[in-house]
């Protein structure tokens, strides 16, 4: 029989929990237990417990059991002064409400946080060392956590950016897309793959460009030095010089 593969537990930090809580609900999703950190369940007191049904205490133990689970990978991926906030709590729900206002905050602290993102959206430059994924992938961290923090920013505003940001080099595309595209009826992805499918036509233009021009001047500096002799040789002939003594006449005949 096959040994079980344990889950990898993200770890919370001071700075990821908008990434962690995602990667979490992913992890307990696959557990078959979000639904209980998502929902809780009712913990009947021991007087309604002995009024239940055999197949009722069953199910009541069942759900228990994997509320726990869930409660035990949730405390696995937090470190200890973390744990500090959580060590009370009874139930996985509990537990994950705790962290969410510890770590994302109440509404004020939540609108600050925005306030700050949309500057950062705003400010954002794309740098003449990026390529387009580099900075799409700038772009996407500072709109997901601005989503988080209960943005409803619309991907039509961010694809919007996106092209006013971009270089002169990607003008001519940019207009194109704009004019044969509705933003509303695509996709971050499909702008994106648009983009990067004109970036890399772009390169192999600019790469075949610089060999031809290396080897045009890899040809002109073998003919220069191939046939420096003969140049010396001629000089006259070829500037206008003969032997040293100064240029050459031509004599015409008058009529």
């Amino acid at each position: 029989m096959a040994s079980m593969i344990q889950p990898q537990i993200p770890k919370l930090t001071t700075t990821n929990y908008g990434n962690w809580s995602i990667q979490m609900k992913l992890l307990l999703w696959s557990q078959d237990i979000w639904d209980l950190v998502e929902s809780g369940y009712t913990e009947p007191d021991a007087a309604a417990e002995a009024g239940l049904s055999n197949d009722q205490k069953s199910i009541l133990k069942e759900t228990r059991k994997r509320d726990k689970k869930a409660l035990f990978l949730i405390i696995q991926g937090v470190d200890e002064s973390t744990f500090e906030k959580i060590s009370e709590a009874k139930t996985s729900k509990q537990a994950w409400e705790i962290l969410q206002k510890s770590f994302q905050g109440v509404e004020k602290v939540k609108k600050v946080r925005l306030q700050v993102l949309y500057g950062e959206f705003e400010n954002l430059n794309i740098k003449s060392s990026e390529n387009i994924g580099e900075f799409v992938t700038r772009l996407k961290m500072v709109t997901n956590e601005m989503k988080r923090n209960g943005d409803s920013l619309d991907d039509v505003r961010v694809m919007e950016k996106l092209l006013r940001l971009l270089i002169r080099k990607f003008d001519y595309v940019v207009t194109s897309i704009e004019e044969s595209k509705d933003l509303s009826k695509i996709s971050i992805d499909e702008l994106v793959g648009s983009l990067q499918a004109h970036e890399q036509r772009m390169n192999q233009y600019d790469d075949a460009s610089h060999l031809e021009k290396a080897l045009q001047s890899k040809v002109s500096i073998g003919d220069s030095s191939g046939s420096s002799g003969s140049i010396r040789g001629r000089g006259g002939f070829r500037g206008g010089y003969r032997g040293g003594r100064g240029p050459r006449r031509q004599s015409f005949n008058r009529g």
